[in-house]
């Protein structure tokens, strides 16, 4: 087994529940505290506050996909896009910009 993975600190596979606002409506979501670090550095990378990030994102999904079956694990996966190096074009980042004011 290779130690890179076998050795992580067990701090960032710890599960942290965050309260929120999406759609209207108070959630609570649970991540493993890796991903809310990751969330936390995409939407700062954005000018956005996490909460604003993960609503929009909500929003545009819906709008797109009618449906999210499972908002954790979407999230899990935008994380593995972004850290793929999938990141949004610069209008789209100016546009995030302007529904975070």
């Amino acid at each position: 087994m290779c130690k890179v993975f076998a050795g992580q600190d067990p701090k960032g596979y710890r599960q942290i529940n965050r309260s929120i606002r999406i759609a209207g409506h108070s959630t609570s979501i649970q991540l493993e505290a890796t991903f809310w670090d990751l969330l936390d550095e995409i939407a700062a990378s954005q000018e956005l506050t996490t909460p604003k990030f993960i609503s929009k994102l909500y929003d545009e999904a819906i709008e797109i996909n009618g449906e999210i079956p499972n908002f954790a694990s979407m999230l899990r996966t935008t994380c593995a896009l972004y850290l793929r190096g999938h990141k949004p074009a610069a209008d789209e980042v100016d546009a995030l910009k302007r529904y975070a004011a």
